[in-house]
C-alpha cells in the first residue's frame, strides 16, 4: 500500500462522491505527470477489496504490462482483475466475466466504435475513465460515453508544486498550418507535411540542440519511419549516438534500445509516435518535435516526455514546427466540456474496407478491424529530408498567448468579455460572440 498525494485523495474522493450523487460514468482530468497509474490502482485495489471484479481497458498491450506492476505494488487482487485490450474483449465479451467496474485508461478514445460496444454490452456497469485531455481529434467531447469530468490540479499547478519539472519551450513560425491537409483520421497526411516543409526541417536540429539542449538525452519525434532514421543517421553522423525505433521494430530489439537509453549509452532516440501514451520511457530531459499534429493528446504527451521532476531540472522542448501556434504551451489552462470544442468543418464520411474479413467499418472510429481485429498496416513514404539552416527557433513563453485555451460552450459564459475570449480561443470573428451575446441576453 502506498500513501496518495493529498491530489490524488481529492480526485478519487470525488470519483467516489460522484457516484454516491447518481453518476455512472465519471471522466477524471488527470494531467501527464500527475501519478494516473498510481489513482487507477488505488482505486482497484479498493474496489477488489470488496470482493467486486474489475475491467481495466487498454488500447495498447505495453499500457497492460506497465500497470500490472503498479497493480501489483498496491496490493490489487488481480485475480479480480481483467487486463484486455480492447481490441481483444470486443471480441470475447460473452467470455469476459462480468465486472462491477470497468476502468478506461486514456479515455479519449472511448468514443470509438469498439469501447461502446463493451460499454453497451455491460450497459448496468459503472464506469470509471482516466485521460489528460477529454476531447478527440475532431473536436468533440466525452458527452456520449461520461456524464462527468472530474478535476483537481492542473499541469501548471504540478509544476509550482515540484511535481513536474518546468521547461523551456523554442519554436519557430514558418510554417502554415492552413496549407496542411487532413487526411482520413483528421490528422495532418504525410503527403502535405511533406510538402508543407518542403521535405525541410526548419532549423538545423544539429545545431539546435547543441545551442540549446547539448549533452542531454533527448526524444525526437518524426512525421515518417523515413524520417526518423536519417534523423538518426544525421545525429550520428554528428557524432552524438541515436537510435530509432518504430512499431515494427522487434520487442527485443526495442528493449534493447530502451535500456541502452536508460544507461545513457544512447543520448537521441528517434521515433514517430510510438513513445507516446503510457509507454514507460526512461527519464529525459529534452524534447524535440518534427511533425506537426492536429492532436491536442498526442503533443501533450509528447512535448511534456521530458518533464519528469528532478530538483534543479529545466526540461528543453525544441519544436521545429510550431505546434504550440495550434495548441498552445503544454501547461496552459484549459477549460474542458463533456461537449468539447465544436470544429468550423463537420467530419467526412468515410469508410475502410478490412483485407483480412472484408467488412465495412469507419477508420475514425477505430484504428483496429471492429469485426476480426486486424490492424492494417501504416503507409509511409519514403521522403528526402533537407535542412534549412536559415531558420531559428525562439523562445516561446506565456505572455505570447492572451486567453485560456477554452473549451467551453457559449451557454457556459457568463458574460460578453467570456464569449470574446471563447470566440479568439476558436479563432472566431467578433461577430460570433455579439450574436451569441444576444441570444443570452448579455446585449
Amino acid at each position: 500500500m502506498i500513501e496518495l498525494r493529498e491530489y490524488q485523495q481529492e480526485l478519487l474522493n470525488k470519483a467516489r462522491q460522484s457516484y454516491a450523487n447518481g453518476y455512472q460514468a465519471p471522466c477524471i482530468v488527470a494531467p501527464c505527470g500527475s501519478g494516473k497509474s498510481v489513482i487507477i490502482a488505488e482505486i482497484a485495489r479498493l474496489t477488489t477489496k470488496n470482493n467486486n471484479r474489475v475491467l481495466f481497458l487498454v488500447h495498447r498491450k505495453e499500457l497492460i504490462d506497465q500497470i500490472k506492476n503498479t497493480f501489483e505494488m498496491v496490493g490489487v487482487d488481480l485475480s479480480l482483475v481483467t487486463f484486455g485490450m480492447v481490441q481483444t474483449i470486443v471480441r470475447r465479451l460473452d467470455k469476459t466475466p462480468k465486472p462491477q467496474l470497468i476502468i478506461t485508461d486514456e479515455n479519449h478514445h472511448g468514443l470509438a466504435n469498439s469501447y461502446r460496444k463493451i460499454y453497451d454490452y455491460f450497459s448496468d456497469v459503472k464506469r470509471l475513465g482516466f485521460t489528460a485531455t477529454p476531447i478527440r481529434l475532431n473536436g468533440s467531447g466525452l458527452g456520449d460515453v461520461n456524464d462527468i469530468l472530474i478535476e483537481t490540479v492542473d499541469a501548471e499547478w504540478l509544476i509550482d508544486n515540484n511535481y513536474l519539472a518546468p521547461y523551456k519551450y523554442y519554436a519557430p513560425t514558418l510554417i502554415d498550418k492552413g496549407n496542411l491537409k487532413l487526411n482520413n483520421l483528421k490528422e495532418f497526411s504525410n503527403r502535405s507535411v511533406d510538402k508543407e516543409m518542403k521535405n525541410m526541417i526548419f532549423g538545423d536540429v544539429i545545431k539546435h540542440y547543441r545551442n540549446l539542449a547539448d549533452g542531454t538525452q533527448a526524444i525526437a519525434y518524426c512525421h515518417s519511419i523515413e524520417a526518423s532514421k536519417r534523423t538518426a543517421d544525421a545525429f550520428n553522423e554528428a557524432g552524438i549516438e541515436a537510435r530509432h525505433i518504430d512499431g515494427k521494430t522487434s520487442k527485443d530489439e526495442r528493449d534493447s534500445v530502451i535500456q541502452q537509453f536508460r544507461d545513457q549509452k544512447i543520448t537521441i532516440l528517434c521515433n514517430v509516435d510510438l513513445i507516446g501514451e503510457g509507454f514507460d520511457v526512461p527519464d529525459c530531459s529534452t524534447v524535440i518535435m518534427l511533425r506537426p499534429t492536429q492532436s491536442l493528446s498526442l503533443f501533450i504527451q509528447q512535448s511534456m516526455r521530458g518533464m519528469r521532476y528532478k530538483p534543479d531540472k529545466t526540461a528543453t522542448i525544441i519544436d521545429h514546427v510550431d505546434n504550440a501556434s495550434a495548441h498552445g504551451l503544454p501547461d496552459m489552462k484549459r477549460e474542458w466540456s463533456l461537449k468539447g470544442k465544436k470544429t468550423s468543418e463537420a467530419p467526412d464520411t468515410i469508410v475502410r474496407q478490412c483485407e483480412q474479413c472484408y467488412a465495412v467499418y469507419n477508420p475514425h472510429d477505430n484504428d483496429v478491424c471492429p469485426s476480426c481485429g486486424y490492424k492494417p498496416p501504416v503507409e509511409e513514404r519514403d521522403v528526402d529530408m533537407q535542412v534549412d539552416r536559415d531558420a531559428e527557433l525562439k523562445e516561446v513563453t506565456k505572455d505570447d498567448f492572451k486567453v485560456t485555451l477554452n473549451f467551453k460552450e457559449p451557454k457556459d459564459c457568463k458574460n460578453m468579455q467570456e464569449l470574446y475570449e471563447l470566440a479568439e480561443a476558436r479563432g472566431y470573428k467578433k461577430g460570433w460572440a455579439f450574436y451569441q451575446g444576444k441570444l443570452r441576453g448579455f446585449i
